[in-house]
């Protein structure tokens, strides 16, 4: 093992390259004289030797094993990857390891002030091999990603691991593949941005699970992969319900849960834009700017609808990102108010009512007028480009909101007039500058013309009139 990974300052020299070739491959497979085995990127003592002299080297990628790599030299092999200070990025996937070698090899990898990312993908590690690594997940204060997908981790697995990043500074965490169905959330990890789940076995206990760390002030998921599980209506219900209040995660991907009916694309739509009334649009989820739901060359007619339907809602969500209130008013002008999309939305969710059963009668004319002034007597038909018309609009739309009888528990009514008060002080302090602009013009132009007044079609200098 000394001559394996013993150091000489002669061997330093001749590594010290460019700082372009070392950010490349970390300088481990560009000698011409090396192996075939090190051109392919399949780990070898050499490589690793290789690596260890190279000061400077970056990153590290390495895929199948050697098998002549003793214990010994696994846990030395650790040590090598512990000590670089400058080693960012290390993968060894594709049967590189499994839950021995994973053990030996965390027994001399047990810190890190350098590594961001580690990808330990395509191997063959059980939750055997995800416990040896639980020590150096505790004790890393630098790494940001880890990719395990493609293992058969399990649910033991992942729950044992998920236990393990309470203070880690991991940010992305990929699973996919990994056999999970079950989910246990103990905690919830200060600084998890990112999940992959995809293609497990996740149904809706799983979801219950997620529901967990999706839930309270301490939320800080943004992203969270489900595609390929098996999510019903059931599972569909549970995220709903937390979502309805989760002001963290932005993106939600569901797609290929062919368990999931039309009922359960249904809820999600009515999460991010329920018809239902006025105050129900203000209520719906005003944070997710992403939720799919299908495929978009999906065969379904109506995976396409409801899918295209989300897209509208999402849209408006991150047009007016962190600022919920302007999302709704957004969707109840986009939706509620446009005669065609309300009735496609109306339908779907089961509504029947009229949007104008909520207003109060003693308003209604106030609000027809409105509407009339702008739009004539065909409807209701709001264009997208609001600023154009953005007078009619928001009145109409503080008109409405203030009417409803619902809506009161949740807008504040004092709020709503001064709203409205603000709204018009705002367009008079317009017409005002506007006003203030052109006797500006006026006062210019009359200077320039040294006094000349203009009388029809004839034009008098008064200073030529006195010097007659």
């Amino acid at each position: 093992m000394a001559d394996l990974f013993g150091d000489s300052s002669s061997d330093d020299e001749d590594y010290v390259r460019g700082d372009e070739e070392r950010r490349g491959r970390g300088g481990l497979f560009d000698d011409s004289s090396s192996s075939s085995d090190e051109e392919d990127g399949i780990l070898t003592l050499n490589s690793v030797q290789r690596m260890k002299r190279d000061k400077y080297v970056t990153h590290f990628e390495a895929h199948g094993g050697n098998q002549d790599i003793t214990d010994e030299d696994w846990v030395e092999i650790g040590n090598v990857f512990s000590n670089k200070e400058y080693l960012t990025t290390l993968s060894l996937h594709s049967g590189a390891l499994n839950d021995r070698k994973t053990a030996l090899l965390f027994r001399g990898l047990t810190g890190s002030s350098s590594l961001e990312d580690m990808g330990l993908h395509r191997n063959e590690l059980s939750a055997v091999g995800v416990r040896s690594m639980v020590p150096f997940l505790q004790h890393t204060n630098s790494l940001r990603c880890l990719n395990l997908s493609n293992n058969g981790i399990q649910s033991e697995g992942f729950n044992a691991l998920f236990r393990s990043l309470r203070n880690s500074p991991i940010e992305k965490l990929n699973c996919t593949g990994c056999g999970i169905t079950s989910i246990e959330i103990r905690c919830i990890p200060k600084h998890l941005k990112v999940l992959y789940l995809d293609e497990n076995n996740i149904n809706a206990d799983g979801c219950r699970g997620l529901a967990k760390l999706l839930r309270g002030g301490d939320a800080t998921l943004e992203t969270l992969h489900l595609q390929k599980n098996k999510i019903d209506d059931e599972g569909v219900e549970i995220l709903v319900d937390v979502l309805q209040n989760n002001t963290s995660l932005t993106q939600l991907f569901l797609e290929k849960n062919h368990v999931m009916s039309k009922r359960g694309q249904i809820m999600l739509l009515k999460l991010v834009n329920n018809i239902s009334s006025i105050e129900a649009t203000l209520r719906s989820n005003q944070t997710l700017t992403e939720l799919e739901v299908s495929e978009p060359w999906e065969d379904e007619v109506e995976e396409y609808i409801i899918q295209r339907l989300i897209n509208v809602a999402t849209d408006i969500n991150r047009l007016y990102k962190h600022k919920p209130e302007r999302a709704g008013r957004g969707k109840v002008i986009k939706t509620q108010l446009h005669n065609e999309s309300r009735a496609e939305l109306a339908e779907l969710q089961g509504v029947h009512q009229s949007i104008y059963s909520q207003i109060d009668p003693l308003l209604l004319p106030e609000v027809l007028s409105i509407i009339g002034r702008r739009h004539g007597q065909g409807g209701i038909l709001i264009p997208w480009n609001l600023m154009a018309h953005k007078l009619d609009v928001e009145d109409m739309y503080v008109a409405l909101k203030s009417s409803v009888a619902g809506v009161i528990s949740i807008v504040n009514r004092k709020a709503c007039i001064q709203e409205k008060r603000d709204f018009y002080v705002a367009m008079v302090q317009q017409v005002n500058a506007k006003v203030a602009q052109l006797n500006a013009e006026l006062v210019a132009i009359e200077a320039a013309e040294g006094g000349a007044v203009y009388v029809g079609s004839e034009c008098r200098n008064s200073k030529r009139r006195r010097q007659a």
